[in-house]
């Protein structure tokens, strides 16, 4: 054998371990967080998945993905968090609301979390400044409480003899709750609407919601964004056509199922969008130097069918604004 030959097949086997090596390097795991089930958010997944891909990831080829859901049962996020840092996560996704981002954030100071709330990140103390967010947290505000008084006033233009509105919240999630009912406390006040709360948690606590909705004649319905809600959308938007009432939601999903009119933020593109801070920090980003994204697009659906199954003639200044009319 040539003395060239014998040195380059030397280092071929030498490199042969270093292969293997590479080989059996774990994968990095991410640590999935949401109150909610799996069963009903697949498209938001989905979002997720694709802003795993656009930062250069894939479930299963070069990124695992821990997945722990709390079944709509709020008071089992700590602990589902804290079973997350057993499992030595190298970043959390906390998505479906402040629950999760509060859990996870009590649980570590140390591993990273990427959030995904409704309103503003800096009031709820999970960072210190939306362009420097200190700590170990960044994420997306998808701007739910903010767009409150917006999202009534569309409903108010669509049934301008409405003087009393319903708003449906899930005590369960409590501070999602408390924050929803002083938005709309306050924008009632501003454009002169009675407000009468309802609550649920469970499917029969939502069907109670609508009965006494029906006996106490409320004009219109505002559901606060929570993710137990999300997940129960046909019922509600089926619940709603049944007992006419005009529903006002944050999300198109519950348009697209029947409901009436939806104003806000692409939920589906904020998990992306959660996806993509992911794969970021998976990298080697740090979440204190990774700006909180805030939406920027806002959408207003209106279900033309169901305004016709209830009676409404949507004004043509509403027709106009909106993003999409489904037929």
């Amino acid at each position: 054998m040539r003395r060239r030959e014998f040195i380059t097949l030397l280092g071929s086997a030498a490199a042969w371990p270093l292969a293997a090596r590479e080989q059996q390097r774990p994968m990095p795991l991410i640590g999935f967080l949401n109150p909610a089930s799996p069963d009903t958010l697949a498209d938001f997944l989905r979002g997720f998945h694709r802003g795993l891909k656009e930062a250069g990831y894939v479930e299963g080829e070069n990124v695992a993905i821990v997945y722990r859901w709390a079944d709509n049962q709020i008071g089992r996020l700590p602990e589902l968090a804290a079973e997350l840092v057993r499992r030595e996560v190298a970043v959390f996704a906390a998505t479906g609301g402040v629950a999760p981002a509060l859990a996870a954030k009590t649980t570590t100071t140390t591993i990273p979390i990427v959030f995904m709330v409704g309103e503003d990140p800096v009031k709820l103390g999970l960072v210190a400044s939306l362009a420097r967010p200190g700590g170990n947290l960044t994420g997306i505000n998808f701007f739910n409480s903010e767009l409150v008084a917006k999202r009534l006033e569309l409903l108010r233009e669509l049934v301008p003899a409405a003087t009393r509105v319903a708003v449906l919240v899930n005590p369960a999630n409590a501070a999602n709750a408390e924050t929803t009912l002083r938005d709309v406390e306050a924008a009632t006040r501003v454009i002169g609407l009675q407000m009468q709360v309802l609550n649920a948690s469970t499917n029969r606590e939502i069907s109670t919601a609508f009965a006494t909705l029906a006996r106490q004649r409320s004009d219109v319905l505002f559901v606060g964004n929570d993710v137990f809600f999300t997940t129960r959308r046909v019922q509600i938007a089926i619940l709603a056509a049944r007992h006419a009432i005009p529903a006002a939601f944050s999300q198109r999903e519950f348009t697209e199922v029947g409901g009436l009119m939806s104003y806000g933020s692409s939920i589906t593109d904020a998990f992306r969008q959660v996806g993509v801070y992911t794969g970021r920090i998976l990298r080697g980003a740090k979440p204190a130097d990774l700006p909180v994204m805030q939406a920027s697009k806002f959408e207003l659906v209106i279900n033309a069918e169901t305004s016709r199954t209830l009676g409404l003639e949507v004004p043509p200044t509403l027709l106009s604004r909106a993003d999409e009319v489904i037929e």
